[in-house]
């Protein structure tokens, strides 16, 4: 039995894996997988990552292209959602601003440096034309974090997915002022170098579960009454967000794709340099 540690954020989008493990469909393969939640998100994966302290991570495209690029050892092997991801961007709900403009020179709270809470905000900013440079950021940890700093004022707005983030909106903790989509497909999945190495095959037999799970996941016998009730939801905000929601088809991510999305972060000045494609992505399937 091979054993193997996978993180993701504890959010609607992973419960594919929450269903295969409960099969104990990787079991059958030989593989003793165990689930791990980050609720710090991005930053926190690829910093487990680096550490060793997880070999797979179901993490943002943005957070994992910078990392890479800046040393960390793991390869993105697939796109798991392949849709774009949903930022709300949301103040306390006394607070004194009114519309996206009015944030230019306001404090964003963020998860973490290289977070996509934090490379999500220069994405905005740049959208709304405001000088990056000038970007102010108060670093909280996670979304508990966001509604401490919200509601003490030691920040004034914070970026964080759109459904996740609803049920503080309509209970009044938050006021969301608008979204901003991320301009690339979501989450994808980034594996150690070391683990790829390894265990080939055993993280192939990993990928090929969760993307079968995936293909169909949407015509589960009533889902959105499934989901709705394990993560708190209004039934017709679960039902939205499977409509827009995709999730990959076990096709690797291609090379062409890397390098728009990095051109798109040089743009937008998340990224020094474009790097060639191979430094990113190990492919699965030859």
């Amino acid at each position: 039995m091979i054993d193997l540690k996978v993180g993701g954020v504890p959010e609607h989008f992973n419960y594919p894996w929450y269903v295969t493990l409960k099969n104990k469909e990787y079991t059958k393969k030989g593989i003793n997988l165990r689930w791990k939640d980050y609720h710090g998100g991005t930053g926190q994966m690829c910093k487990a990552l680096r550490a060793g302290e997880v070999d797979i991570a179901i993490v943002l495209t943005e957070g994992i292209i910078k990392d890479i690029a800046n040393g960390n050892p793991s390869k993105i092997t697939q796109t798991y959602i392949k849709s774009p991801l949903i930022w709300g961007i949301h103040v306390g709900a006394k607070s004194k601003f009114k519309k996206i403009a009015d944030l230019e020179h306001a404090t964003v709270a963020i998860s973490r440096f290289g977070s996509g809470s934090h490379l999500m905000a220069i994405v905005n900013a740049h959208n709304n034309g405001w000088d990056i440079d000038k970007l102010k950021f108060k670093v909280i940890g996670n979304l508990q974090g966001g509604i401490d700093a919200l509601t003490n004022g030691e920040a004034d707005y914070f970026m964080w997915e759109h459904f996740t983030t609803k049920p503080l909106v309509d209970n009044g903790t938050f006021r969301r002022l608008g979204d901003c989509p991320t301009p690339w497909s979501c989450f994808v999945v980034a594996v150690r170098n070391e683990v790829l190495e390894n265990n080939f095959k055993e993280v192939k037999a990993v990928l090929d579960i969760i993307n079968n799970c995936a293909t169909d996941f949407k015509k589960t016998e009533n889902i959105d009454k499934i989901l709705a009730k394990r993560y708190e939801q209004q039934l017709v905000d679960i039902q939205k967000w499977l409509s827009i929601t995709e999730w990959n088809d076990g096709k690797p991510m291609s090379k062409n794709l890397i390098g728009r999305i990095q051109n798109k972060m040089i743009h937008f000045g998340v990224i020094d340099e474009k790097k060639k494609s191979s430094e990113f992505i190990k492919n699965m399937y030859f």
